[in-house]
């Protein structure tokens, strides 16, 4: 008797959007974060963003690993959480920052606050937003794995 073989969610594509989203952090952050445009940076911000780049460096190596592994997995499952509390975090922090980052998108953008550190708020809560409705998407396919699990 074989069992049938679990289709992924398409909702784990959110998975693939953590990495699109942090990479560019986690490689710059690593290899050369005096290039970043972020102003007043010292020795100790140098120190923190290199360790926050190793940070995201692992998180999006644990989601490339874990996207194509079946939705019911605890392991999938707590790594989605942990990402959702992380991309929420990150949106209300960059929604409260000061100005860091010397760059505008124009007067008009300005004018309606859509500054560097607001829109990448914006990435930030959407992303956390999405793992949160994977993981409603997926409740069920857990549920059903649990109780195959405890019948088996």
């Amino acid at each position: 008797m074989s069992q049938p073989i679990p289709v992924k969610h398409p909702l784990s594509i959110v998975f693939l959007l953590h990495i699109a989203l942090d990479v560019p952090m986690a490689i710059q952050g690593l290899w050369s974060p005096l290039n970043l445009p972020f102003l007043q940076m010292t020795n100790t911000t140098l120190v923190f963003i290199k360790m926050y780049g190793a940070l995201v460096a692992g998180t999006c190596i644990a989601s490339l690993l874990c996207f194509s592994l079946p939705e019911f997995l605890p392991g999938k499952r707590a790594l989605a959480i942990a990402l959702c509390v992380y991309h929420a975090t990150c949106s209300t922090i960059l929604f409260n920052a000061p100005r860091f980052i010397p760059y505008s998108l124009g007067d008009l953008a300005e004018s309606y606050r859509a500054t560097p550190e607001v829109v990448w708020g914006t990435l930030h809560g959407l992303l956390g937003l999405g793992f949160a409705v994977w993981w409603q998407a997926t409740v069920q396919m857990a549920a059903m794995a649990a109780q195959l699990t405890k019948a088996g």
